[in-house]
């Protein structure tokens, strides 16, 4: 988020973020005064504990799908982005334990991003340079946290954001069919994959919780978000850059393909993702209005309005964190979806115009 809208997440005692209804209840007992507050000398214990990182290296080597021999066999030559921060520690043990030749760039873990830190496109050019430049066979970029996970292909495209969790779920999917989650917001591309293997694909609303809730419903084998977060179960309920790398490199070690080649045997559909301003506005009467008029398609309310259409998707929703309406949407081309998210701006300045 934008540094004014920054905030606490906080998780439970299984390290899963807190439910909606968790949060509520803390909001409710601090709304309450239910705060016992203690002096500097009895807040509690610290204790710091190496070696965890290694540890949960050695987790991801011992899953059934990452292909570790055959990794080490093809000596990847890697390019790694982790913007100057956590990555800079965690990507490279890794990639090294797989055997692979790690180029790091913004690899000081100082704090100070290189660039904005969010793994876009538009941020990843030097790492797709770098790529070309290495000869590298994929470039790595991760947020600081280290939950999303973007690649850059070897001739310095990228791969997309929307489709890290597709290619990581395509290939857990050849081992163990079942079900797949992404939030509404994620590419039609997961539920195509999903369906080709056998299974079934549900969203979910936004939100890494809303995701992790859905999958323990559904019984999912993978799932996560469209911005590069997968959620294994068999490692932990949780958005993981790491074992997405090793999902990646198990898929293609295991195929001999470059991963632009990995990248062109999925669907190709294209995003527009905007904003628009409503603060002081009843977004909810707007998106009420917007239900109405497009009655005739799928509607889902889960989260918001997504409308499901024959030539791609529109979804709205509320922003949890910024004062703000997001506006997604998805079609075969880049033209169509933006052709959608012009309809449904123009559609929203409409109801504002009769409604003042």
């Amino acid at each position: 988020n934008p540094e004014q809208w920054n905030a606490l997440k906080l998780l439970n005692d299984k390290g899963e973020f807190i439910s909606a209804e968790d949060g509520r209840t803390i909001l409710q007992l601090l709304a309450d005064g239910q705060i016992e507050y203690a002096d500097v000398d009895h807040l509690g214990s610290y204790a710091r504990k190496d070696g965890y990182i290694q540890r949960h290296v050695e987790l991801i080597l011992d899953l059934p799908y990452v292909q570790t021999e055959a990794i080490r066999a093809r000596k990847y030559k890697v390019v790694v982005d982790p913007v100057n921060s956590t990555g800079a520690l965690a990507v490279p043990a890794l990639l090294e334990a797989l055997g692979c030749e790690v180029v790091l760039i913004n690899g000081e873990p100082n704090g100070f991003f290189a660039h904005n830190p969010e793994p876009l496109p538009e941020h990843l050019t030097d790492l797709a340079q770098q790529v070309v430049l290495q000869k590298a066979h994929l470039g790595i970029s991760v947020d600081p946290d280290v939950d999303r996970l973007a690649l850059v292909c070897e001739d310095g495209s990228m791969f997309g954001e929307e489709y890290t969790l597709v290619a990581a779920a395509d290939y857990v999917l050849q081992h163990k069919p079942g079900n797949t989650v992404s939030n509404l917001s994620s590419t039609r591309a997961l539920r195509d994959v999903t369906l080709q293997h056998g299974g079934q694909h549900y969203a979910s609303a936004v939100g890494e919780v809303n995701v992790v809730q859905k999958m323990k419903e559904v019984g999912a084998v993978i799932g996560g978000e469209g911005n590069g977060g997968v959620i294994l179960p068999d490692l932990h309920y949780g958005r993981d850059a790491l074992v997405g790398i090793a999902l990646i490199l198990s898929a293609l070690a295991q195929s001999g393909r470059s991963l632009s080649a990995l990248r062109a045997r999925y669907p190709n559909y294209y995003m527009s993702k905007g904003k628009i301003q409503l603060e002081g506005l009843d977004v909810d009467a707007i998106l009420d209005w917007l239900a109405h008029k497009y009655a005739h398609a799928r509607l889902d309310t889960t989260d918001g309005l997504k409308i499901d259409l024959d030539e791609g998707w529109i979804h709205l929703r509320k922003s949890n964190t910024e004062p703000i309406v997001r506006i997604y949407t998805e079609s075969t081309s880049e033209v169509l979806a933006q052709h959608l998210a012009d309809k449904v701006r123009s559609d929203i300045q409409d109801f504002l115009r009769n409604n003042q």
